[in-house]
């Protein structure tokens, strides 16, 4: 009886498919990649994943349209090393980025990693990086040379210079100082001597930034590029790394205190989502993907300037002091909102619940632009392209999370996921709201709590139980196999030493670098950009 409706069924599709009424999986030309990283921002950050969220309706139509994953991870919980992992498929421990770069770096990711915009490239597409790089401003780490041919942004994160404006942080920063005996003035946590840099490709456009006027910048920038990429008949790819929601936070209305500045920067960011889909939309429906995640979790230190974690607390952590977010191997420090939209190849008003990670990114849209993965190296992320156009909903059975400035060795394999189950082998060492770390702890054999019924990993599985005892001997393999894998890869190591000559710096002369106009002048690009000041 089977034979006969497997014969029908074959016939049928072989008729839809030569109707061209069933062709999910044909691309009839490359697809346009539009790839949006928020910064620092929450799981519960979206209305679609946390009822209590009102401030995201373009996210959340976004969500409605396309698909949404909810088990989705970042490949670290701070800034460097998950962009890192994004733009290579690889984890810190192999493409050497295991913390943060600084503003006198002179290293980045390094130049033996093969980024997601040079496969791309070279397979046809043109590229451009809008927003946050912070894999190395100095020389060939520039995005230039990593194989973008645009570049419009910040170099690293926007708290790591001043501006004129310094907006919402804790502990709040002073304004770029005017005159040499202002800058000798130091603040805990600030940076007071050197101006926050804009680019233009290699040349400083605005130093110091204006914060209040970043947002419509970078939307400004990304809209040029689509239309310049799209008119040129080419493909495109563009890494869209938003400044949400990172502190200082600079909403575009003087809001009320409290979370009420949170809320409006959160409306901001959804705004730019929505008129970055809305253009997408306008190149023709189905030819390019949007897919919107985030970095890492909230920056619990922050306090009130912080995102919601939804119900991802870390009540284990909470309970012994210190942060269970940003920084952290607790799930509200990796675990992200992640969104992708392709009209007609992703399903509409799906939910994944797939184990998915950043780090998949790279070997996806590599495959779905037909090109090849580099050689010579290993990679942790997957083509879950059946995952993405519904085909499946299975995806990583292992996922290991590296210590990202929490208590133990940066980018140290310190967590592991095994299908509900999550293993944790160093705990502490984050700051929280209220200014304690925790103790910083190490667990031989494991903490292990099953996901299924305690998402707030509240509390671990007894080791004398049945079930610690059945899961742990296949935790210990997979941990075991999972570094075995690193050292037998072809692993990089970046260079983290710094001189002050690689600050950027468009005027040596000026204290704080300042070189654009004096206190209250308004900024003119089109001056700017006729009297260019490279920082190489």
């Amino acid at each position: 009886m089977g034979t006969p409706s497997l014969s029908l069924w074959a016939v049928l599709v072989l008729t839809l498919v030569l109707a061209g009424l069933w062709a999910p999986c044909v691309v009839s030309r490359q697809p346009n990649f539009i790839v949006i990283l928020a910064d620092d921002v929450g799981w519960g950050d979206l209305g679609a994943n946390w009822a209590e969220t009102k401030e995201t309706p373009h996210l959340d139509q976004l969500a409605a349209e396309g698909t949404r994953f909810v088990d989705f991870h970042s490949a670290a919980s701070t800034c460097s090393p998950s962009r890192a992992s994004l733009l290579t498929g690889r984890l810190g421990v192999r493409n050497g980025v295991t913390h943060n770069f600084a503003i006198a770096s002179l290293g980045g990711l390094p130049l033996n990693e093969t980024t997601l915009a040079e496969v791309l490239r070279e397979a046809g597409y043109s590229t451009g990086a809008i927003g946050k790089w912070h894999l190395g401003h100095h020389g060939r780490h520039h995005p230039n040379s990593r194989g973008f041919d645009y570049y419009f942004g910040i170099p690293y994160s926007h708290d790591m210079g001043c501006t004129d404006s310094p907006s919402y942080n804790l502990p709040p920063c002073p304004p770029c100082p005017w005159h040499s005996a202002a800058a000798r003035v130091a603040r805990k946590d600030c940076y007071t001597e050197v101006a926050l840099p804009l680019f233009e490709n290699v040349t400083i456009v605005q130093q110091p930034v204006e914060l209040g006027s970043l947002a419509r910048r970078y939307a400004e920038e990304a809209e040029r590029f689509i239309r310049r990429a799209s008119d040129s008949g080419r493909p495109f790819f563009l890494y869209l790394a938003l400044a949400h929601m990172h502190v200082p936070l600079a909403p575009p209305l003087p809001p009320a205190p409290g979370r009420a500045i949170y809320g409006a920067s959160l409306g901001e960011m959804d705004a730019l989502v929505g008129r970055i889909k809305e253009l997408a939309d306008s190149l023709g429906k189905g030819s390019t993907l949007l897919w919107f995640t985030g970095d890492n979790g909230p920056w619990a230190q922050k306090c009130e300037l912080a995102g919601r974690l939804g119900p991802f607390v870390g009540a284990w952590q909470r309970q012994r002091g210190g942060s269970s977010a940003k920084q952290t191997t607790w799930e509200g420090g990796h675990r992200v909102p992640a969104l992708a939209y392709w009209p007609g190849r992703v399903p509409a008003g799906r939910t994944s619940h797939a184990l998915l990670s950043i780090l998949d990114i790279f070997p996806t849209l590599v495959a779905l632009a037909g090109a090849a993965l580099p050689p010579d190296r290993r990679f942790d992320g997957l083509d879950v392209s059946p995952v993405l156009f519904g085909w499946s909903d299975v995806g990583h059975k292992v996922l290991l999370h590296p210590n990202s400035g929490a208590a133990g060795k940066v980018g140290e394999i310190e967590a592991l996921r095994l299908a509900q189950y999550k293993a944790f082998y160093t705990t502490g060492g984050a700051m929280a709201c209220d200014g304690s770390t925790g103790p910083a702890e190490q667990h031989q054999p494991p903490l292990i709590f099953n996901l299924d019924r305690d998402i707030q990993e509240q509390e671990p599985l007894d080791v004398a139980s049945r079930e610690y005892q059945a899961v742990l001997p296949a935790i210990s393999r997979a941990y075991a196999q999972a570094l075995q894998d690193i050292a037998a890869d072809n692993v990089s190591v970046a260079d983290y030493s710094q001189d002050p000559a690689a600050i950027p710096c468009c005027n040596v002369q000026h204290v704080g670098c300042r070189c654009h106009g004096a206190p209250g002048a308004t900024w003119d690009p089109h001056m700017e950009r006729r009297t260019p000041q490279l920082c190489l």
